[in-house]
Formats: structure tokens, C-alpha cells, sequence
């Protein structure tokens, strides 16, 4: 199966003007043999959670709602699967961040919402996201069980894992990670290095495929009070094993293209059964927040 991650830069909050780049690259991908497209987190804006403000809760759009509905359509006409990241309004006062899945037919076939919420220097999602309430739950598409996840979420094993365990055959990341730009070049490399490294022990210790997509480009802190983000794009393909299929630039926009053979995750358990040797009888301490 051949996957695409859409890297792209925003220089820009028109959702419509960002939404068709979207589009317009999602049909790139399928021109080029995609057969499922991944794009960054939040594609249409900004990263608006560089600082507190109400008005940026204006954003945010229900699901389904337009964009999901042109995404659809898009998957139905191309027939491909796209992952897409959105600004979701559930209610009132009831935003979350959510990946939304549409399958090759146009369907809706399911969405996740971010269970993991930062609240950084220049990331105050906490602010504007409610933390998710699905869980850890797979995606059945037509490229099979999609393991879906978003960025911050990235740095947890617990939650590779329990996809692992429902049965996903490929883990997703939509992603918008960057440096603070007042870090040091040695700081910066570190932080990027940690970001590949700790994805693509997921792959090996799940023994299963990851693909990570980033924004790329330098976005000013809207409040004008902090040094804004650099976005390290980097977005990546890695095998079961953890190997590298395919790697993005930090500082261009990039069409990503992997082609994944999802059987090797069967060849890799048997050789490698972290599944089968788990202690599970041992690990009910994981459920504490720590071990005093």
C-alpha cells in the first residue's frame, strides 16, 4: 500500500484557501499511487494555540461539517482514505482535537479525538481543547485498521500500545511540533532527534508501521508576546522494525510518498513476540501516576 503524508507550511488563517491546498495535494498523492494520505495537525490555520484567545474559537467547525463533507468527497471521488485533523465543535463551550478518518467510498468511518492535551510555552491547548473521550479505538478503512493518533499523544507508549492491542495495523500522527526559536542549535537537534526516536520505538515495540506528518515553516506568535515556532516538518514513514522508509525535510513542503507492505508486521511478531511475553500479571502499577 502506497501512503502519503501532505507536509505543508501555513503562512495564512484562510481555512478555505488552506483547505483547498489540502485538496490539492490530497489529489497529488493519488495521482502518484496513494492509496491513504495523511495530513498535519490543524491544517486549516494556523497553529493558533501559541497563545490564549477567545476568538479562536470561532475556528472550530462540527463533524460532519464542511470541511469533513469535501474531504469526503475528495475520498469518494479519488478513492483513497484520507486522516485529517480538525478544529472540532461539539457543543457550546465543547471543543476537542480530532482526527477524522474518511474511507474510500466517502463515509465517514470514524474519528479520534486527542486524549493527551499540552499545556507549554507557545502550546496552551488546554485552553481551547477538552481532553478525548473514544479511547483508543482503531479505524476499519478500506487500507485496513488504522491505529490514528495526535501529536502529543505521540510520546506515549501506553497509547501505541493499547492501539497495538485493539488491533491496529498502522499507527498515524498527525502532527504540528516545532522548536522555540530561542533554543540552540544543540537543544533543537536533541528535541528533533527524541521526536524520531521515541515514534519509532512505538513501531518496534508494537511491531508495527508509524508515518508522522508535520507542518513545516516559521508561524509568529499571534500575541506578538512570545518568539513564535519553527515547525521541523521531518515527517517520516517507518517500518515495523523501526527502519526508516521515508523522511521529509525540516524546512520544505514535501509530498511524502512510502509504500508499506502491512503482512511484514506478521513476519516481524514472530521473531520479535513482545506481544506474546508481555507480564501482564505484573503491570497494574501502570495505572497509578507514580510509584511513591
Amino acid at each position: 500500500m502506497r501512503l502519503a503524508a501532505l507536509q505543508q507550511a501555513r503562512d495564512s488563517d484562510d481555512r478555505e484557501a488552506n483547505l483547498a491546498r489540502c485538496l490539492a495535494g490530497i489529489r497529488q498523492a493519488a495521482e502518484a499511487g496513494a492509496r491513504l494520505v495523511l495530513l498535519p495537525e490543524l491544517h486549516n490555520s494556523r497553529y493558533f494555540c501559541q497563545t490564549e484567545d477567545p476568538a479562536c474559537f470561532d475556528i472550530a467547525e462540527p463533524i460532519p461539517g464542511p470541511s469533513s463533507e469535501a474531504l469526503a468527497a475528495l475520498a469518494r471521488e479519488l478513492g483513497v482514505v484520507i486522516v485529517a485533523s480538525l478544529f472540532e465543535r461539539r457543543a457550546a463551550g465543547l471543543y476537542h482535537n480530532t482526527a477524522v478518518v474518511l474511507d474510500a467510498d466517502g463515509r465517514l468511518a470514524g474519528r479520534y479525538r486527542k486524549m493527551h492535551i499540552p499545556d507549554d510555552p507557545g502550546y496552551y491547548e488546554k485552553y481551547y481543547f477538552t481532553p478525548g473521550d473514544l479511547g483508543f479505538t482503531p479505524i476499519d478503512t478500506a487500507v485496513g485498521r488504522l491505529g490514528v493518533l495526535v501529536c502529543w499523544d505521540q510520546w506515549y507508549p501506553e497509547a501505541a500500545r493499547l492501539m497495538a492491542l485493539a488491533g491496529a495495523e498502522l499507527l498515524l500522527y498527525p502532527t504540528a511540533i516545532g522548536w522555540d526559536p530561542a533554543d540552540d542549535a544543540a537543544e533543537q537537534a536533541r528535541q528533533r532527534d527524541a521526536w524520531l526516536t521515541v515514534q519509532r520505538g512505538h513501531a518496534i515495540a508494537n511491531g508495527l508501521p508509524v508515518a508522522a506528518c508535520n507542518r513545516t515553516g516559521f508561524e509568529p506568535d499571534p500575541s506578538g508576546r512570545g518568539d513564535g515556532i519553527h515547525f521541523w516538518g521531518s515527517s517520516f514513514v517507518a517500518g515495523p522494525q523501526g527502519e526508516l522508509l521515508a523522511e521529509a525535510t525540516v524546512e520544505q513542503e514535501q509530498l511524502l510518498l512510502a509504500d508499506l507492505d502491512l503482512a511484514r508486521s506478521e513476519t516481524v511478531r514472530r521473531i520479535w513476540p513482545y506481544l506474546r511475553d508481555r507480564r501482564i500479571d505484573a503491570y497494574g502499577d501502570l495505572l497509578k501516576r507514580f510509584r511513591d
